[in-house]
Protein backbone atom coordinates (compact mmCIF):
# COMPACT_ATOMS: atom_id res chain seq x y z
CA UNK A 1 0.00 0.00 0.00
CA UNK A 2 0.94 3.51 -0.07
CA UNK A 3 1.05 4.12 3.10
CA UNK A 4 3.47 0.96 3.85
CA UNK A 5 6.11 2.34 0.98
CA UNK A 6 6.04 5.52 2.30
CA UNK A 7 6.91 4.46 5.88
CA UNK A 8 9.27 2.00 4.24
CA UNK A 9 11.21 5.07 2.33
CA UNK A 10 11.33 6.87 5.87
CA UNK A 11 12.93 4.05 7.62
CA UNK A 12 15.47 3.60 4.82
CA UNK A 13 16.20 7.05 4.19
CA UNK A 14 16.18 8.92 7.87
CA UNK A 15 17.10 5.96 10.14
CA UNK A 16 16.77 7.97 13.04
CA UNK A 17 12.32 7.55 12.23
CA UNK A 18 13.17 3.94 12.64
CA UNK A 19 12.77 4.47 16.03
CA UNK A 20 10.01 6.20 16.64
CA UNK A 21 6.75 5.01 17.17
CA UNK A 22 4.29 6.56 15.84
CA UNK A 23 0.41 6.05 14.37
CA UNK A 24 -0.12 6.80 10.50
CA UNK A 25 -2.16 9.90 11.70
CA UNK A 26 0.73 11.24 13.54
CA UNK A 27 2.30 14.74 12.00
CA UNK A 28 5.96 13.54 11.07
CA UNK A 29 7.05 16.50 11.89
CA UNK A 30 5.72 16.67 15.37
CA UNK A 31 6.92 13.06 15.91
CA UNK A 32 10.59 14.64 14.71
CA UNK A 33 10.77 11.61 11.63
CA UNK A 34 11.62 14.21 9.17
CA UNK A 35 12.57 17.96 9.37
CA UNK A 36 11.92 20.50 6.58
CA UNK A 37 14.58 18.90 4.52
CA UNK A 38 13.21 15.95 4.85
CA UNK A 39 9.87 17.17 3.66
CA UNK A 40 11.32 18.08 0.38
CA UNK A 41 13.04 14.44 0.10
CA UNK A 42 9.62 12.86 0.86
CA UNK A 43 7.94 14.95 -2.23
CA UNK A 44 10.68 13.80 -4.53
CA UNK A 45 9.83 10.21 -3.76
CA UNK A 46 6.57 10.72 -3.58
CA UNK A 47 7.01 12.57 -7.22
CA UNK A 48 8.75 9.92 -8.53
CA UNK A 49 7.09 6.68 -7.09
CA UNK A 50 3.77 7.46 -8.19
CA UNK A 51 4.46 9.75 -11.36
CA UNK A 52 2.37 12.87 -9.79
CA UNK A 53 3.57 15.97 -9.16
CA UNK A 54 3.32 18.12 -6.50
CA UNK A 55 2.41 21.83 -6.53
CA UNK A 56 4.03 24.27 -4.18
CA UNK A 57 0.04 25.29 -3.61
CA UNK A 58 -0.45 21.40 -2.41
CA UNK A 59 2.50 20.95 -0.01
CA UNK A 60 0.17 21.78 2.88
CA UNK A 61 0.29 19.82 6.17
CA UNK A 62 -3.10 18.35 5.58
CA UNK A 63 -1.39 17.05 2.27
CA UNK A 64 1.85 15.43 3.49
CA UNK A 65 2.37 15.77 7.50
CA UNK A 66 0.89 12.04 8.28
CA UNK A 67 1.41 8.59 6.57
CA UNK A 68 -2.33 8.60 6.55
CA UNK A 69 -2.65 12.26 4.88
CA UNK A 70 0.26 11.24 1.96
CA UNK A 71 -1.83 8.27 1.51
CA UNK A 72 -5.22 9.98 1.24
CA UNK A 73 -3.23 12.86 -1.25
CA UNK A 74 -1.57 10.52 -3.57
CA UNK A 75 -4.65 8.55 -3.88
CA UNK A 76 -6.96 11.34 -4.88
CA UNK A 77 -3.67 12.79 -7.25
CA UNK A 78 -3.85 9.35 -9.09
CA UNK A 79 -7.59 8.97 -9.45
CA UNK A 80 -7.64 12.87 -11.21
Amino acid sequence: TIEAEVRQFLTDNFPLSAGFEYAASDSLIGVGAIDSTGVLELIEFIEERYEIQVPDDEVLPENLDSIEAIGRYVTGKRAG
